[in-house]
């Protein structure tokens, strides 16, 4: 049994259960937006939150923002809002949105939530789909795209722009604010009364590229369930600065935002455009990020260490190879690593380390506390990773700098975080071990039989912060959940004897190749990325005999390597072709587990993948199928060109 893949529903370990002492308040509560009533006099006149790139730029106190959120509140009631209504709301991240996200919830009301990019025709889905009843913009433009405005100006109880801005379309938030408020109020208060935790709180919709999206309605016990556990990972103290960059309307963000609220912390808003410049600026304790951030910290300082003098780009080379290795060494002996080290391999490890340890704490007193500065600011403690696996040679990099990057996992459908890496037991390579009460188990494709550690399979899991179906759609739910509330998360992976989770890929992105064999694209396109001359790339080969990449390649790299530029010259460029080929495959054949069906035959070149270009998710994940579509001509036109040549 022991061998067994399953991690049972436990308990918080006796130093979690000191973290969660300190937050005994939270068991009082039966609704999210109860936090404030507490946080105002505890909390009182400390920032709470401040916008640091919106249109109006406001910072509130904890007083401020729980006294608004108490008469945005009383005045949806007064336009007619009521427990058990939905309210679309299409915006970014800022202070009203929190505002009226918790005014809603407090009515005992749901928000159905989405970003601004997101396509009119998804938007009009959505809205229709939760039955939505109001609808709250960012601004007048966002209502101009949606086609049916005119039949939702007409039977909706409000339409609400969170700007400023004049319009004869919708409420300004101006006049929302100071909306004529009922004077009976005693209906208002019995439905408060009424709130229980089983009340859905927020329909999130999945991304919707495989399909229309699904309705994953998330209750308050959900999301209390988040706000109490995380305490295990992080245990910042009140006033401490976050900064968010990623939506605010995303599972993990929110979960993670209401998290950082109800320890009191001071959360400032930015964009990805501007998070370099923030996060100097601010020098977060806390954030909560996506791979892709990283790696674009990691880039930029790669770029700018090339601009450097050539003497001191070799000596700042020479020691960070030699503090990675440093840390590498500390982990495997202490065995915070996915394999277990027997004694005599820690024999040798340890004279590595002491061989090491000098020049590491030299850079590690003179240098590092400098490079993070400019990077992060120097006063990040709690990073926290999701949204998929932190490529290994960015973890390693920042871990030599002194920042140990906390990878965690979950899904939109658990609300999300169901595993995190922790301080104290941070194993490279693993999402984390299980928060409380959370059971995993890793089966065989059928799901008829659990397999053993370190094999790989289906993750399920069961828990407090599951979902309890989709919304309007028996169907999805049954394929995903059984009777008996486990939940297949559709993602590839196993587990190593202290409870750590590994993701391996997501089974829907297996690529099966005309041979028959199965090949798992992520853990692949992340040894890729660790070239400095790649900046994305996306492999491709279903049903075909090998397989090819799409790259998007560091353009910079190879105007300085091969003195040209524009994508059309560099297509057609045989040498930078061949050089890209052979050096990939040169890297996948020293991936541990390497087989030569991993190999690309070829290869092509294309612009970023971006948001704005409908190629990545909100939180910055690339979507397969789209960037596939998009690039059908140019994937067929890789294996026709392999053909006449075998001709």
């Amino acid at each position: 049994m022991r061998d067994l893949a399953y991690w049972p529903s436990k308990e918080p370990l006796s130093r979690e259960k000191n973290f969660l002492r300190k937050r005994s308040f939270l068991d009082k509560l039966n609704h999210v937006d109860q936090l404030w009533d507490h946080l105002r006099i505890i909390c009182g006149d400390k920032l709470a939150v401040s916008d640091l790139r919106g249109k109006d730029k406001e910072n509130f106190s904890y007083y401020e923002i729980a006294d608004l959120i108490n008469t945005a509140s009383k005045v949806l009631f007064s336009l007619g809002l009521r427990r058990g209504d939905v309210v679309t709301i299409i915006s970014e991240n800022s202070p009203r949105w929190l505002i009226i996200d918790q005014a809603i919830m407090r009515l005992g009301a749901i928000d159905a939530v989405r970003g601004c990019n997101s396509p009119a025709v998804e938007l009009e889905y959505i809205i229709e789909h939760s039955n939505s009843v109001g609808l709250v913009v960012q601004s007048k433009e966002i209502l101009q795209k949606i086609e049916k405005r005119e039949e939702y100006k007409k039977k909706f109880k409000f339409i609400l722009n969170l700007e400023d801005d004049n319009s004869d379309d919708l409420m300004n938030w101006e006049n929302f604010i100071n909306y004529k408020i009922l004077k009976d109020l005693s209906f208002y208060f019995s439905e408060i009364k009424r709130c229980t935790s089983s009340d859905i709180a927020t329909i999130l919709y999945t991304s919707g590229t495989t399909g229309k999206p699904k309705g994953v309605p998330l209750t308050h016990s959900n999301f209390l369930y988040q706000i109490r556990n995380l305490a295990c990972i992080a245990d910042p103290k009140p006033g401490t600065s976050v900064l968010s960059v990623l939506p605010i309307w995303h599972s993990y963000e929110r979960s993670a935002e209401y998290f950082f609220f109800s320890c009191g912390c001071s959360q400032f808003y930015t964009s990805p455009k501007y998070l370099k410049d923030d996060i100097k600026n601010i020098k977060p304790v806390v954030m909560a990020t996506v791979p892709r951030l990283w790696e674009a910290i990691y880039d930029g300082f790669f770029s700018a260490l090339k601009k450097m003098p050539i003497k001191k780009q070799k000596i700042i080379r020479l020691l960070l190879k030699n503090s990675s290795i440093f840390k590498k060494d500390l982990r495997l002996f202490r065995n915070l690593c996915l394999k277990k080290v027997d004694l005599y391999s820690k024999v040798s490890i340890l004279f590595s380390i002491m061989g090491r340890y000098i020049f590491h704490k030299i850079a590690d007193t003179f240098l590092w506390p400098s490079i993070l500065e400019q990077l992060c600011g120097n006063k990040l403690k709690f990073p926290i990773n999701g949204g998929g696996a932190l490529p290994e040679h960015v973890d390693l990099f920042f871990e030599a700098l002194g920042i140990n990057v906390l990878v965690g996992y979950g899904l939109t459908e658990t609300s999300p975080v169901l595993t995190c890496r922790r301080t104290w037991a941070n194993v490279r390579g693993s999402s984390g071990q299980a928060l409380p009460f959370t059971e995993i188990k890793i089966v065989n494709e059928v799901k008829n039989k659990v397999l053993r550690k370190y094999e790989i399979g289906r993750i399920l899991v069961r828990g407090p912060q599951v979902m309890s179906g989709y919304l309007n759609n028996d169907l999805a739910t049954k394929e995903v959940l059984t009777n008996d509330g486990w939940f297949d998360t559709g993602d590839l992976g196993y587990l190593i004897p202290n409870g750590a989770l590994v993701i391996t890929g997501r089974s829907k992105d297996t690529i099966v190749l005309s041979s028959g064999e199965n090949i798992e694209p992520n853990p692949i396109e992340t040894q890729i990325l660790s070239a400095e001359f790649i900046n994305q790339v996306q492999l491709i080969g279903q049903d075909k005999k090998k397989l090819t990449a799409l790259i998007v390649p560091n353009f910079e790299y190879i105007e300085t390597k091969f003195k040209i530029k524009g994508l059309d010259i560099i297509n057609k460029n045989t040498e930078i072709k061949k050089f890209y080929k052979s050096n990939i495959n040169f890297l996948l054949k020293k991936r541990l587990g390497f087989r030569n069906e991993e190999q690309i035959m070829d290869c092509f070149f294309v612009d970023q993948f971006t948001i704005e270009n409908g190629l990545l998710t909100q939180t910055l994940k690339q979507k397969r199928r789209e960037i596939e579509k998009l690039y059908c001509e140019e994937i067929e036109e890789m294996y026709k060109i392999k053909k006449e040549n075998v001709v």
